[in-house]
């Protein structure tokens, strides 16, 4: 054997040796937790590439689906426990803990400084900068304090119209930038533009992965990644037009997120202040509405309940107003169950462990964090017997949102559409995580429930939703039609 060949071989022991040893490290550190152990780790490129390859992970095991958070719901946690590790064995042993038990969930969202944020996972949401979702520590109580009066009930009366439910769909607009948009002009392209600003938003809502994914020289490959480019690029004129015209223009007292940025980087010209990039706040918009429509199609029964429930607050037949919010607890119980079966949230990472290994993450229907120190969590299962859950330094926990949201100790018919159930004065608060929980919970929750409600109520008045009958479909069962209305995939959120 020549020399080359003894050192390349004897590199190749050492690594395999190497990989042994983390391997069952990870293994036996969380030996007591039940779980699964697949062969290629999901975060890897290799693992991404494998993981939308049908039958590959389904029917041979390599690793875990393309949705596999979603998919999973909390079926996999049959054995009475709401816990579930999963280690893999190449080309990383990273450790990764699923919590579906909604009181160790709250002891982690509760503990910041031996729970944080595994802010890596959120990288690309940082195109544009730093930004509140994608920080933590001191940066992150920065963000939140300037942008926090961006959603105060005060700022979203100011903002809303909700005589108009077309103005309730571009609410997020107004909240975001201050920048309003018109069904009728809107589509005019401005002078040193070639794209709207309402169609580079629309784009950006659902394509933004796209150009941040593919190299510049390959997205002119196809139609929809020339445009997803073209978005990318319109959307920083767009900006960068709107923080120059707001500087040099007369003040006015404004509430909305992006003047409120403006405001606090003019009074703090110091190291304190805000850069360039980090005025550059992302735009993220929910499909909750969508599949609330889907579901009211689905079950016409919940949609009378809502139609006349609706009526009763509204009986003279006038449009609601901010007043009657409180008074249409029925469309919020809605956008409540839509939000239980089909949380919003999706995290997508690319990040690098070594220079020749870039890792992947695409989870929706979780929450991610990890630990700073070795330490533990308690399980209860629902015969009341408690397990301590051991959790070494690095370990990634997965707050298992949709888990929870179907799990049957704390939701009865889980699986069900049933708004009625948050009427109830007694539901169960703890396991309902759609917009996280503790002090990284979600500003803007007022903000979204003000306009679901908002939208929910004048399209129930003015519409009918149906699924619209076809040939090719008259023979297929209600589960199937379900199925096929509500397919998802994830982009910025479950879409």
């Amino acid at each position: 054997m020549s020399t080359i060949s003894l050192i390349l071989s004897s590199f190749f022991v050492i690594y395999v040796a190497r990989r042994v040893i983390a391997f069952r490290k990870a293994v036996k550190a969380v030996e007591d937790v039940p779980g699964s152990i697949i062969p290629i780790a999901a975060e890897t490129t290799l693992g991404m590439v494998i993981r939308q390859i049908p039958g590959l992970c389904s029917i041979l095991g390599l690793s875990v689906g393309s949705n596999f958070v979603q998919e999973w719901g909390h079926d996999v946690y049959q054995d009475g426990w709401d816990v579930k590790s999963l280690i893999a064995m190449w080309p990383v042993s990273n450790i990764f803990i699923f919590l579906a038990d909604a009181a160790a969930v709250k002891e982690v969202t509760t503990y910041r400084s031996r729970f944080p944020k595994p802010v890596i996972f959120y990288e690309p949401l940082a195109f544009f900068g730093k930004n509140i979702v994608v920080s933590e520590g001191e940066v992150w109580k920065k963000y939140r304090k300037i942008s926090a009066p961006a959603f105060t009930e005060l700022a979203q009366v100011r903002s809303a119209n909700y005589g108009s439910y077309k103005s309730s769909v571009y609410l997020p607009m107004l909240l975001g930038f201050g920048q309003s948009i018109s069904w009728t002009d809107d589509d005019d392209i401005p002078e040193g533009h070639t794209m709207s600003f309402k169609d580079t938003m629309q784009i950006m809502s659902k394509d933004f992965i796209i150009p941040i994914a593919i190299p510049k020289w390959a997205l002119g490959i196809t139609k929809r990644t020339r445009k997803a480019g073209q978005a990318l690029v319109e959307l920083k004129k767009y900006m960068s037009e709107m923080i120059h015209g707001r500087l040099h223009s007369e003040k006015v007292e404004r509430a909305d997120l992006f003047s409120l940025l403006l405001e606090e980087n003019s009074q703090h010209l110091d190291s304190a202040a805000l850069t360039d990039d980090e005025l550059f706040v992302p735009q993220t918009t929910s499909h909750t509405m969508a599949f609330a429509l889907g579901l009211l199609a689905l079950y016409p029964d919940e949609q009378e309940k809502l139609l006349q429930h609706t009526k009763s607050v509204l009986s003279d037949g006038r449009a609601p107003t901010y007043g009657d919010l409180n008074s249409l607890t029925y469309a919020l119980a809605v956008f409540y169950e839509t939000l239980r079966l089909y949380p919003p949230v999706s995290i997508e990472s690319r990040a690098s462990h070594h220079a020749w290994l870039t890792t992947n993450v695409r989870k929706v229907g979780a929450i991610p964090k990890t630990t700073t120190e070795d330490t533990s969590v308690n399980i209860t299962n629902a015969e009341g017997q408690v397990k301590r859950v051991p959790l070494p330094k690095g370990t990634y926990i997965d707050i298992h949102i949709a888990a929870i949201h179907k799990n049957p100790r704390y939701w009865s018919d889980p699986k069900t559409f049933k708004p009625a159930r948050f009427l109830e004065p007694n539901w169960p608060r703890d396991a309902f995580l759609p917009f996280s929980a503790g002090s990284r919970a979600c500003l803007g929750r007022r903000f979204a429930e003000i306009e679901a409600i908002a939208a929910l109520t004048l399209f129930v008045l003015k519409y009918k939703i149906t699924v619209k009958e076809e040939p090719q479909f008259a023979h297929e069962t209600f589960e199937e039609r379900k199925a096929r209305v509500m397919a998802s995939d994830c982009g910025i959120s479950l879409t």
